[in-house]
């Protein structure tokens, strides 16, 4: 692999301009793809092999006429206080209404309250259904502002008037997460690098990658239904590891360099080496991201795999455009003093006293030191990081799962409000009526029995007289529930109705089936749970073995897999502290806590593993660098972080950074996502990576390095340490190349920026 790296590295330096002008062509041609496709689809679910499923299904075939994908508007009105919409001077009004709704653009139909039974008990709110004759994502902007203005001519009128449902635009607020996450990586890097040039080519690569990846899921986004959240979460991962991956190749050529090496040579092997560790590391995100298709839900299989193609795309990126930008820059990539060095120029006054106070600060870098204070009380440092993250782990026992809805939006919304108007006049139920279909020759008399033994059942509020299709085979009842949608108690119920189905069909002759919304999302949560431990097999299998051959060892596997047990339950308990149970709302914008999107679990446990691994795997290898060319157990991990510490800091904090930028969107997805990603890679990196992780192999020794004799014949030898490159390449000065650097910068940790 390092060998293979190697050439791969050398070659995209000394033709670099092929190689960018390839990659110049590839983003054109993705960009011209992405303007001339059609828009992108609204985010849907569907859940291929559950019940709800197979009833919607059933729906589409039967009911053809229903099936039209056609945006809906319910607008609920409500009469000033101590009046009634039956009213004399009130009616008039709510004819009104549904009058301007029906003439409004785009409007196909709007239901009369008064001839539909669509008005509350005490005659103080109605609601009124507007049907459209184009889905969501087609209305324009004039049929959103026709529907206000009929909202805001009632409410001029004396009416208090609401509106939800998919027709109702929902104000999107940039967020500005990209600006924020590359301005703060910008200064990371730079303090890191001190020099312009070496920091503005992580993020040029790491932006160039996302607009490939991006723009490749606008282009296929309506062919394969791709939503806009879907392009949103690749391009923040796509983003994080782009910057990382070319920080380490860029960290490990300026190591090579400072050692005399020629400049195509230090290109070629810190491609075979960090580019080894990078290619190892994509593929265990890779791996976790696209693991998520055993989940059988085609949402999170999306996700995941537009999210593993932009990682593909990263690690392309920077084993192979990173080399060839170096090749415009090799030496400005390097630090204004050793840039002098190299090109044999004498020092200014100024800079020789700068390079005396820097030789007379010869010592231990903060990487060093830390390393030794771990390994010198080890037990201390254990105890301290997995109490630490334990306390952390504890809200996560109080997870409540549920998906989002006009009921979690914020209070000032004009669907929340709508949405508790409708709680209020007519039951917490009626926002989650669950819908029964039965099937029978006779469906509408099978549907008539059902229905009276549905009514009998505890916790359904009402049931609704059956509606049969054309043919007579299928009759529809809809039941509203006592409890709300995000209730347990409606989950009770819709168990509770199944299990009723098998005895009512046998003695009616037909087939039952229970659907609608709040159906479909409990059958979506119970999908997640049932897949959790074979996704977790998958994917924690697959990386273990990948581990294995890049570590020859298999404890080192199985405390990287145990310590990101520990950061993703520490982030799972934020996540639980501020969503679910509001702490910090105000900080970070959250309007509405709330239970935790279903999804994100699952989802966060296949990124997290992914870039938890990215860190195990940068980190390490410098440490098993070190073991192989002969360095004891601790002196080897003091090795690893004395030339990886500080890369694999900085690392870190623009990957949580990028992550945090997007707890400013507005989707509550996407801010859940990115604060959790930046909580667990923050955990993560400084608690387990960086403390836990040196601790154990301290107290490990030798046998951290373990692998069964037979075990180590069987596999082969990735060599991603580069041992072969060292065999194989001396470090030699070509003629021309670089001398070596200048006396005053030969320092211990001058090679801090090396992975």
């Amino acid at each position: 692999m390092a060998t293979f790296l190697y050439k791969t590295g050398r070659f995209a330096f000394r033709r670099r301009g092929l190689v960018t002008l390839l990659w110049l062509a590839v983003l054109v041609a993705v960009g011209l793809a992405a303007s001339t496709a059609p828009p992108p689809p609204a985010d849907t679910f569907s859940m291929p092999g559950t019940e709800s499923q197979q009833a919607f299904d059933v729906l589409k075939e039967k009911f053809p006429a229903a099936s039209a994908d056609g945006a809906t508007a319910r607008v609920v009105v409500r009469a000033p206080a101590g009046r009634k919409l039956s009213d004399p001077d009130q009616k008039p009004k709510v004819e009104g209404l549904v009058a301007a709704l029906a003439k409004a653009p785009d409007v196909v139909a709007a239901s009369d309250p008064f001839q539909t039974n669509a008005v509350s008990k005490d005659g103080t709110t109605a609601y009124a259904v507007a049907t459209y004759k184009v889905s969501a994502l087609k209305l324009t902007d004039e049929a959103h502002d026709g529907l206000d203005a009929v909202l805001e001519k009632s409410r001029a009128d004396g009416l208090t008037v609401e509106s939800g449902g998919d027709a109702v635009k929902v104000e999107a607020a940039m967020g500005g997460a990209e600006g924020i996450g590359i301005l703060v990586s910008a200064v990371v890097l730079l303090l890191t690098f001190g020099s312009l040039v070496a920091a503005g080519m992580p993020l040029l690569t790491a932006v160039i990658g996302v607009a490939v990846g991006s723009a490749a899921v606008t282009a296929l986004g309506s062919t394969l239904g791709l939503s806009a959240t879907t392009a949103t979460l690749a391009m923040m991962i796509g983003l994080a590891v782009g910057i990382d991956y070319a920080l380490f190749i860029i960290s490990r050529y300026r190591a090579e360099m400072s050692e005399g090496r020629d400049r195509a040579d230090a290109a070629g092997r810190a491609v075979g080496t960090a580019g080894s560790a990078v290619v190892f590391a994509g593929l265990t995100v890779i791996i976790a991201l696209a693991g998520l298709a055993v989940v059988n839900v085609p949402m999170l299989t999306k996700m995941g795999l537009t999210a593993a193609g932009t990682v593909a795309i990263a690690v392309l990126i920077a084993v192979t455009l990173v080399p060839a930008l170096l090749g415009f820059v090799p030496v400005k990539v390097m630090p204004r003093l050793e840039r002098k060095a190299i090109y044999g120029k004498p020092l200014t006054a100024r800079q020789q006293r700068k390079a005396d106070r820097i030789a007379a600060r010869r010592g231990p870098n903060l990487g060093t030191r830390w390393a030794q204070f771990v390994v010198r009380r080890p037990l201390l440092v254990l105890a301290v990081g997995v109490l630490g993250l334990g306390a952390l782990a504890v809200p996560a026992a109080s997870l409540q799962l549920g998906l989002p809805g006009e009921g979690t939006m914020a209070v000032d919304t004009t669907q929340r409000k709508a949405y508790d108007m409708l709680s209020e006049s007519f039951g917490p139920g009626f926002n989650g009526p669950l819908t029964v279909t039965v099937q029978a020759k006779d469906a509408a008399a099978a549907a008539g029995t059902v229905g009276k033994e549905l009514a009998q059942v505890k916790g359904v509020a009402a049931v609704t007289p059956a509606v049969p299709n054309a043919a007579g085979d299928t009759a529809v009842i809809t039941v509203v529930p006592a409890s709300g949608p995000t209730e347990h108690e409606t989950e009770e119920l819709v168990t509770t109705l199944r299990g009723m189905a098998g005895g009512i069909e046998a003695d009616t002759g037909s087939e039952i089936l229970v659907t609608g919304q709040t159906a479909l999302f409990i059958d979506f949560s119970r999908t997640l749970d049932d897949a959790m431990l074979p996704y977790l097999g998958l994917v924690v299998g697959l990386a273990f073995l990948l581990l294995v051959l890049i570590f020859r060892s298999l404890l080192v596997p199985l405390k990287a897999a145990l310590g990101f047990l520990l950061s993703v339950s520490a982030a799972l308990g934020a996540v639980v502290a501020v969503f679910q149970w509001g702490w910090l709302a105000d900080v970070l914008g959250i309007e509405q806590p709330g239970p935790i999107m279903s999804t994100l679990p699952i989802f966060m446990i296949g990124v997290v593993f992914g870039l938890a691994m990215d860190y195990e795997v940068f980190l390490v290898t410098r440490m098993r660098e070190a073991y192989v060319h002969g360095a004891g157990p601790t002196e080897a991990v003091v090795t690893g972080f004395r030339y990886g510490g500080r890369v694999v800091s900085a690392a870190a904090i623009i990957m949580t950074s990028v992550f945090s930028g997007f707890i400013l969107e507005t989707n509550d997805f996407v801010k859940m996502v990115g604060f959790s990603l930046a909580a667990a890679v923050l955990f993560d990196a400084f608690v387990v990576r960086m403390a836990l992780v040196p601790a154990l192999f301290a107290l490990l020794g030798r046998s951290a390095w373990w692998l069964p004799r037979w075990l180590d014949r069987l596999l082969p030898n990735m060599d991603v340490e580069g041992e072969k490159l060292n065999r194989q390449h001396s470090v030699t000065i070509a003629k021309g190349g670089p001398a070596a650097p200048h006396p005053a910068h030969r320092r211990e940790d001058q090679h801090d920026y090396s992975v």
